[in-house]
């Protein structure tokens, strides 16, 4: 349950002021809510288990030390991402009008998500954590609720949260869960 929470926690935070958080907020100003939450839960649950799988492999893979040396590495340089902040990713996906609502949705959420710090993170987490039905469920919840947020922020109130708040507290979680990994890792070595 542990490995549940975390992976929650992470890639929940994490998805906030996300590029995919911003297209399912477009998508959510043009097509029905249900369609945008049935596309964005197809393609959470595809882009989860892969990074779960990779992660249960690289954990296989890799002694302990290494991972939480990674995993914090990589978590502070997703502190660093966020800060830095990211472009509308529906700007940078063209996909053809002839596919209805929810292939769209599903599609551009799913090829968006391809090598994202969310995607990233449950790699991580996974690597760490060895709990594959946790971490896959946990992530893939922590997505979904962080773009039932976007759903609800495009159909009720038709603005975007402030960035700023988005960004700075995202890459405050990361940066800590980095300083917490690299201080696992040194107190292994």
């Amino acid at each position: 349950m542990i490995a549940f929470w975390i992976a929650f926690a992470i890639v929940f935070v994490a998805e906030l002021g996300d590029k995919t958080q911003f297209m399912t907020l477009s998508f959510s100003t043009r097509f029905r809510w249900k369609t945008v939450m049935v596309g964005v839960l197809i393609a959470t649950l595809l882009i989860s288990l892969i990074s779960t799988i990779l992660g249960v492999v690289l954990g296989t893979a890799l002694p302990f030390f290494w991972i939480n040396l990674l995993a914090g590495l990589a978590f502070i340089a997703f502190g660093v991402w966020a800060l830095r902040g990211e472009t509308s990713a529906e700007s940078q996906l063209s996909i053809g009008r002839q596919l209805s609502p929810l292939m769209t949705v599903a599609i551009a959420f799913f090829i968006a998500e391809l090598g994202d710090r969310t995607m990233l993170a449950t790699v991580m987490i996974a690597s760490r954590e060895k709990n594959f039905a946790g971490v896959w469920l946990g992530s893939s919840t922590g997505l979904l609720l962080s773009n039932a947020l976007a759903v609800i922020v495009g159909n009720v109130l038709g603005k975007k949260l402030p960035d700023k708040v988005l960004k700075y507290g995202a890459a405050t979680v990361f940066i800590a869960s980095g300083l917490v990994a690299l201080f696992q890792a040194w107190k292994i070595h």
